[in-house]
């Protein structure tokens, strides 16, 4: 049995060797966790006081730490994440002391560095990259930096002092810095340093300016330089400095939209990486088994993490995390990456990292690959608490394996080959021939390859197209020719809509997002994604209008949860409230949240209404439920922006009317509203009508990601002419002694939508009391609701050929009428009238309480319930207007207009 495993590493036998009295430090050392250790206790034992240069002490805490760590690990006292914190604590640490020592001597020597323009004292930002960056430090390992200075100006030279730019005095205290940390002294080392991605790399400045920095990112950053700057993090500067930096930085690395192009970009630069590392192994075969670049290796890993992060960073905050560890933790509840798939990679990222320490325990020697010869490998091994070098193989080979899997599954290239004749496919992206492009269509099994073939031809002779970039070009070439076979099969298989209207809709989805280079790579990357573009698109013209308005709702469709997913109004709202806190006080980033999550539950909605997975009545609920959180929260956010406003929480409230009051909102219904306000502070009138008037703006203004709600205030108090807020009390008073009837029929369908709960309570006691108020006489009303009907009538005439769903005799708004009037007849004697259950509820009731026939009752309701299915299918299709055949509905009609006759008689 070996005596002890820290007694393999050679560094750590040699560095006690050189120095016997170290071991009593190492022993009280090793008791402590070393990621929490005080580093300036430690360092100023290592001066003996002051009395040892800063770099010596600093080299000889080094060496004492890393043998400390050694130690932990091998003896398990220590793990990883202890391990890589206690190394990147130590290499911070040493850049903030030698810094805070040279800038000093540089200042006594030649002024304060001050800004041109700002007239500021500038301090060097020394930004860590890589795994210092990401607090994930190995204990061999370069330091990847990048030295940055707010401004460009001069030194404030005194007596004696020479004056240099700004430029000179940092690129000086930079050179001085990395001398401090990386020459070879008789103490080693602290820590090696690579200025490599830097702006410019090697052929440029050791420090920039932050504009030097900027306009270096805008034209000249690359795709792989986005993947660096993700784990760049400020160890020095000025908190001011640091947040104009990152200002930076932040759009350079995440793009406001879903990136998609990253995939192929992370591709190409894996691709470079291992050429390089095959060369290498071609030339040293020793050199085999590279745990970090090779196969299935740590790179692969962090790649996996961090194609996500550029991705979708730009419009999720939470994935800006530069440690590889806590981006790949956050997959699993964004639904990006199965959580027994993290959990294998963790482990397989924490079984490389651990060997990739072992190899550098040896002789603290920057390495990561195996050792060529067996005694160092069975050596490893036994650090690795493996019984030889053979079971240290074949469990190496079993991780790599699996990252190399996922790899793949994500990074393989997609466009491979789809059993599709080249010269066809060139042939389809020629407009000019029209005959081999006709054939495709006809082998295929078109109904009108003629037509196709004119409807093709068109897109590529449109400009947006015309102007592609050929990269762009060609990745659209291919989505058409793998869209072609799609979209005849999903016409055989749901006889709804047809081919060559489906085709349509997708080409002119495909021009929409033409320019958008990254809707043609995640169509590109994600191959289901575009099957499942072309059922929806087949399936419902509308959906193929509001996802060409909204591309970025591609996304909704990579995940197969789609369809299962459970509309839950309250996860929804906390993970609503979450991302608009992010945003707080970024009105416009908060405008994008509402429409952004508000269309992607709208389109789930649509995902699992075109399945069937929906009746009319959930999915109106849904979608009202929906409405509501919205309105909720946008009351909350507008009102922050409310200046002077006088408590944190206002007392207004949303009213809903008409779809929404009766929830029965549709896709694209208006929201029929109005605000109510208790408070008796003297400024509450003028604060309330401000809410009001940016809830409208809030609701109602098309940004980059569309509009939410066109709002409709017409049913306020005294209509157009009347105040856009009212107190409680004001509408309690209109409705009791100045409401037309048709103000209380609108009542019916009324109830709280967000808002003070207690505002809420009362409306609905207000409305009660309206409601269930004796009628003077029953006639008067039904003369009443029979002139209203009457001018509606009018407004929208009959036409002999076609049913208008809504507006013509026996229609819906004649049974709207009829519940509306059944309950203003009769809520004063029969109280449960007066809740909002629903016309075909309310039917049901009215005729079991023997106001109407309860048969016919129940055939009315079931007519309102076909119209509405009918009117529903008519808008998924992209109709305007609900008009179908008379003979569709001729039953259900009849029944209608008899129970309005037995109400009303001829009128």
């Amino acid at each position: 049995m070996h005596p002890s495993p820290v007694l393999d590493s050679r560094f750590y036998q040699r560095w006690l060797a050189a120095a016997p009295d170290r071991q009593d430090k190492i022993d009280a050392l090793t008791q402590l966790s070393l990621d929490t250790v005080d580093l300036g206790a430690l360092l100023r034992v290592e001066r003996d006081g002051d009395t040892l240069p800063l770099a010596r002490g600093m080299r000889r805490l080094r060496n004492l730490l890393i043998a400390a760590i050694i130690r932990r690990d091998l003896e398990g006292k220590a793990d990883l994440n202890e391990v890589v914190t206690a190394v990147t604590r130590l290499a911070d640490f040493a850049i903030r002391s030698h810094l805070a020592e040279l800038d000093g001597e540089m200042r006594a020597a030649h002024g304060v560095p001050t800004g041109a323009e700002s007239g500021a004292e500038q301090q060097l930002i020394v930004l860590a990259m890589g795994k210092q960056g990401g607090f994930e430090l190995n204990v061999s390992s370069d330091i990847d930096l990048i030295f940055v200075y707010p401004e460009d100006g001069d030194t404030a030279a005194g007596p004696g002092q020479r004056q240099l730019s700004n430029h000179e005095y940092f690129v000086r205290l930079g050179k001085r810095l990395i001398a401090a940390l990386a020459e070879i002294t008789e103490d080693g080392f602290t820590f090696r340093v690579d200025m490599a991605l830097r702006p410019n790399g090697g052929s440029g400045p050791l420090a920039a300016s932050l504009g030097m920095v900027e306009q270096y990112l805008i034209v000249q950053g690359r795709e792989w330089e986005r993947y660096a700057w993700v784990k760049a993090r400020a160890v020095t500067g000025t908190p001011a400095d640091i947040a104009a930096l990152d200002g930076i930085v932040r759009p350079f690395c995440f793009r406001r939209y879903l990136d998609f192009g990253v995939i192929d970009a992370i591709r190409t630069m894996h691709a470079q990486i291992r050429a390089e590392v095959n060369r290498q192994e071609r030339l040293h075969p020793e050199r085999s088994h590279n745990v970090k670049l090779g196969r299935g290796g740590i790179r692969e890993i962090e790649f996996l993490a961090q194609v996500f992060q550029l991705i979708r960073g730009g419009r999720d905050p939470s994935l800006r995390d530069r440690s590889t560890r806590a981006t790949l933790r956050q997959l699993p509840d964004k639904g990006l990456l199965a959580a027994d798939i993290v959990e294998r990679l963790l482990d397989s990222y924490t079984f490389l990292r651990n060997l990739e320490h072992r190899l550098q325990y040896l002789d603290d020697a920057q390495t990561h690959t195996l050792p060529p010869h067996d005694v160092d490998r069975q050596t490893i091994a036994r650090m690795m608490g493996l019984p030889d070098a053979a079971t240290l193989l074949a469990q190496l080979d079993a991780h790599r394996r699996f990252v190399a899997e996922q790899f793949d599954a994500m990074f393989a290239d997609k466009g491979g080959d789809d059993g599709i004749d080249p010269a066809t496919s060139n042939a389809c992206a020629d407009p000019d021939n029209q005959e081999a492009i006709e054939a495709r269509f006809a082998a295929l099994g078109y109904d009108d390859p003629a037509a196709a073939a004119r409807r093709l031809t068109g897109t590529w002779q449109a400009p947006r197209v015309q102007s592609m970039p050929e990269t762009s070009r060609q990745l659209l070439v291919a989505l058409i020719n793998a869209a072609l076979p799609l979209i005849a099969r999903a016409a055989a298989d749901n006889p709804v809509g047809t081919q060559l209207g489906t085709l349509g809709r997708l080409l002119e989805f495909l021009e929409a997002i033409a320019r958008r280079s990254s809707y043609l790579s995640l169509l590109t990357e994600y191959p289901h994604t575009l099957e499942r573009v072309i059922g929806m698109m087949h399936a419902s013209a509308w959906a193929a209008t509001f996802l060409t308005q909204h591309p970025i709702l591609l996304d909704e469709l990579l995940d197969e949860r789609i369809r299962n997913a459970v509309f839950d109004p309250q996860v929804l709202v906390r993970e609503l409230d979450a991302q608009l806190a992010v945003a707080a006080g970024d009105t416009e980033r908060q405008l994008d949240i509402l429409r952004e999550v508000h269309h992607a539950q709208l389109f789930h909605l649509l995902a699992q209404d075109l399945a069937g997975d929906l009746t009319v009545e959930k999915l109106a609920d849904h979608l009202s439920a929906l409405a509501d959180v919205i309105v909720a929260a946008v009351i909350h956010a507008a009102w922050q922006t409310v200046a002077k406003r006088h408590r944190d929480v206002p007392r207004f409230a949303v009213i809903a009317y008409g779809k929404l009051g009766g929830k029965e909102l549709g896709y694209v219904s208006d929201l029929d509203v109005i605000f109510l306000y208790d408070d008796d502070d003297q400024e509450a009138p003028g604060l309330y009508a401000k809410l009001a008037q940016r809830f409208i703006t809030w609701m109602t203004t098309h940004t980059s990601a569309g509009i939410l709600f066109d709002i409709d205030t017409a049913l306020r108090p005294d209509g157009a002419s009347g105040m856009l807020v009212s107190s409680v009390q004001a509408f309690e008073r209109y409705q009791k002694q100045s409401a037309w009837v048709w103000e209380h029929q609108a009542l019916t369908r009324a109830r709280f939508c967000a808002g003070d709960t207690g505002i809420g309570r009362r409306f609905e006691e207000i409305r009660c009391e309206v409601l269930r108020t004796p009628r003077v006489t029953g006639l008067d009303l039904m003369r009443e609701v029979l002139a209203m009907r009457r001018r509606m009538h009018d407004a929208y005439p009959s036409r002999p050929e076609s049913f208008d769903l809504k507006q013509d005799a026996g229609g819906m708004i004649d049974i709207e009428f009829i519940v509306q009037y059944l309950v203003l007849q009769h809520a004063g004697a029969h109280r449960e009238l007066t809740g909002n259950l629903g016309n075909i509820a309310l039917l049901r009731i009215c005729g079991e309480l023997g106001l109407i026939d309860a048969a016919l009752a129940a055939q009315v309701g079931d007519a309102y319930r076909a119209m509405r299915k009918l009117q529903h299918q008519i808008r998924l299709q992209g109709g305007e207007q609900s008009r179908v055949d008379p003979a569709r509905v001729a039953a259900h009609a009849a029944h209608v207009r008899q129970l309005w006759t037995a109400l009303f008689g001829d009128g």
